[in-house]
């Protein structure tokens, strides 16, 4: 999989190949064998027609006046070599002049697989380059300038794009000391020099008036505008040329013709005067194509169909302790997807120095990120290989570690989204702290990030929640939903779920039909309603199993409470009704209870972690980091005394919350969703006493059922 992440590759072209025999068979014409190495193993002329591949000669030598024509050609695939049987002809005296001086060694020219399937049929592929450019700034495709030319003609011919590249008007010639030059030239050739072409610039000059127009044994060099491709292979179409008039073999121009692919070089007899120059173009691999995330219709299809990507995941190579990654950048690439095709690494575990020794920690920081498998792909994208933008397939969660490669400007440009299965190879479904931070980060660069979740059988995106360093993984339907939802939340003992799921069950609804007649900023008639909890058993699975029933979005925060050997934690597991989920280590417990941001909390009976929620909640209103929105105690009104009185007289006693006993009017014991309805509603309407310059509660809290009986006695 990663060998095509190399440099050299192209798969429907060869590497130049050298001569290993030359022989002459007639005064102008050469015998050569070429001997070419080093073709990769994804060659395309591999598996097609062979008489879909020809030889293309150097245009440094076809500029001269040579043409080569390839006779035969055998292939030793298991050692990437061909051998091919050329015959070098030499057009006019330059050219006859050159041939003279090939020898052995010399580099000449490559093959060419013209697959028809990667032909360019629809005009429309080529047009939607015009105007756009890589991220150096260079032209992906145009004639002249970046925005393209009107001397650029495109139509559709026999099932296939052609362009008509309009000549200038007149034609290139050599100076008289171009001779002199042509030894050198030929050592160069030899050492497989880049660049000669250029060098035969500097003996060419162009006249203006000439007429285009075959002479015998004479080699015509016809220039265009400075022609700029990127995206594609282009071929000059014989078929298409005047009758008597030939291009050399020297006809295919690479995806890497940079404002230098602008002399043809053509012979034959003719009195017609040339005009255009006619090109079809082949597509280059899917990665290399420079294709932006907006065009690829189908590929945006099969991530709209949950059963695509599961079944994408589901070719990635066992056992499921692998890292595999792979790079998408094409609908058919992912319908298509094998096991050679993912990049797999063995989970292997690392110990790093700390930061007591620096050099060390980056040492060993880097050759961990290097093996990762998603890495390859990374890179190939920072060192331009991967032009086209995609999406990462990943078995888990990439490692915070990649981060700084992530979020790098050029990776960033082609890296649109992430899709993983699982959050961690070592702790399974939960998230440590630096993947949430990773996650943050990612959001808010713009790179969104889902979760392949076979738990629920769905796709799950993580979405920011408003203003917050915080979010969840929603499913897809429900993004907006989550994005402008009121949170409610419950807490309580994950041991008993009580007998208050009627109550909760009205009080939900009840809020559902508050909003019809509502017009606060947490409740209207467009505000959707979340209910958020631990996603445990007990009381948790009670508030989930409730907004399910009502029809609002399910959510939790999930701790990792496995058991282990040191703990005495009492294992909780995730409860069945939950649609919108993040999942954090045990040792991070704290940090996902402050990530609730609930609007309206609602507290049922519960344990010590409970208490801890209680105390949190009480926190954020006096510190400021919550408003002071009403929080509901459900329960009879002795246990909320013998839970919360006591500390709250002694603090007041004490003077340790002086200045803060407000606080106390921000809870509410309830026994019935009546009750919660109606603090509720006159919060809604801003007449409860609620916030600084509210009551003070000799209990913590504000008992309702008291008020309801002073009501009702008036």
């Amino acid at each position: 999989m990663e060998s095509y992440l190399t440099p050299e590759h192209y798969d429907l072209v060869t590497p130049d190949g050298k001569i290993t025999d030359i022989r002459p068979f007639h005064a102008k014409r050469r015998l050569a064998t070429v001997k070419i190495e080093h073709i990769s193993p994804a060659f395309v002329g591999y598996e097609i027609d062979q008489k879909l591949i020809s030889f293309n000669l150097k245009s440094t030598l076809a500029q001269l006046g040579i043409n080569g024509i390839g006779k035969e050609f055998s292939f030793d695939r298991k050692n990437h070599v061909a051998h091919v049987q050329v015959e070098l002809v030499g057009i006019g005296d330059l050219g006859q002049a050159m041939l003279d001086l090939l020898t052995v060694g010399a580099y000449i020219g490559k093959l060419f697989a013209a697959d028809d399937r990667r032909r360019v049929r629809d005009p429309d592929y080529l047009m939607r380059m015009f105007g756009r450019s890589d991220r150096k700034g260079r032209p992906l495709l145009s004639l002249g300038a970046l925005e393209g030319s009107g001397d650029l003609v495109l139509e559709k011919i026999e099932g296939r794009t052609v362009a008509f590249l309009a000549f200038l008007d007149g034609a290139v010639f050599y100076d008289t000391n171009a001779y002199s030059f042509l030894p050198t030239l030929a050592k160069a050739l030899c050492k497989n020099l880049p660049h000669t072409r250029q060098l035969l610039h500097l003996h060419q000059h162009f006249e203006k008036g000439v007429p285009r127009i075959m002479r015998p044994n004479e080699i015509l060099l016809a220039k265009t505008a400075p022609l700029h491709i990127r995206t594609v292979y282009a071929h000059v179409v014989p078929s298409l040329l005047p009758p008597g008039i030939q291009h050399t073999s020297a006809d295919f121009l690479q995806p890497d013709t940079t404002a230098s692919g602008d002399i043809y070089e053509l012979f034959g007899t003719s009195n017609q005067i040339l005009d255009d120059i006619p090109l079809e173009f082949y597509t280059l691999e899917p990665h290399r194509e420079h294709i932006f995330f907006s065009d690829r219709d189908q590929l945006t299809a099969c991530l709209e169909d949950p059963k695509s990507l599961f079944d994408a995941f589901a070719t990635a190579p066992e056992p499921k302790k692998l890292l595999a990654s792979v790079f998408v950048v094409k609908g058919t690439q992912m319908q298509n997807l094998k096991e050679k095709d993912w990049i797999v690494r063995e989970s292997v575990k690392h110990e790093f120095p700390g930061l007591s020794h620096p050099a060390r920690q980056s040492l060993v920081a880097e050759k961990y990120i290097e093996s990762q498998p998603a890495f390859p792909f990374l890179k190939a994208i920072e060192d331009g290989l991967i032009t086209s933008q995609g999406i990462l397939l990943t078995r888990h969660f990439p490692t915070p570690l990649l981060k700084r490669m992530l979020l790098n400007d050029l990776i960033q440009r082609c890296l649109k989204r992430i899709y993983f299965q699982y959050p961690s190879c070592s702790h399974d479904g939960f998230f440590s702290h630096e993947d949430r931070t990773t996650l943050v980060d990612l959001a808010k660069f713009g790179i969104p990030v889902y979760w392949v979740d076979q738990a629920s059988g769905k796709i799950l995106q993580y979405v920011l929640k408003p203003d917050k360093e915080a979010g969840l993984f929603v499913p897809l339907p429900l993004v907006e939903t989550f994005r402008k939802a009121t949170f409610l939340g419950v807490y309580g003992s994950n041991l008993q779920e009580g007998n208050f799921e009627k109550e909760l069950h009205a009080l939900l609804e009840g809020i559902l039909a508050m909003k019809t007649v509502m017009n606060h900023p947490l409740l209207s008639k467009v505000t959707p309603l979340a209910l958020l909890t631990g996603g445990g058993p007990g009381a948790m699975e009670v508030g989930n199993r409730v907004a399910k029933s009502v029809g609002i979005l399910s959510c939790a925060n999930i701790v990792d409470f496995r058991p282990s050997d040191k703990t005495v934690v009492n294992e909780q597991k995730q409860n069945p009704h939950i649609d919108a989920k993040m999942t954090y280590r045990l040792d991070r417990l704290v940090e996902r209870q402050a990530e609730f941001y609930l609007d309206l909390p609602i507290f049922l009976p519960g344990g010590i972690g409970m208490d801890f929620e209680y105390t949190l909640e009480e926190v954020r209103r006096k510190t400021g980091s919550s408003p002071p929105n009403p929080i509901l105690l459900f329960g009879e009104p002795d246990y909320w005394r013998r839970k919360v009185a006591s500390r709250f007289q002694l603090n007041r006693e004490t003077g340790t919350i002086k200045g803060s006993e407000w606080v106390s009017n921000c809870f509410y014991c309830i026994q019935s969703a009546e009750q919660g309805l109606w603090v509720l509603r006159n919060f809604f309407e801003n007449k409860l006493e609620i916030g600084k310059e509210g009551p003070i509660y000799d209990d913590g809290f504000c008992t309702v059922s008291t008020i309801f009986k002073n009501v009702l006695a008036k």
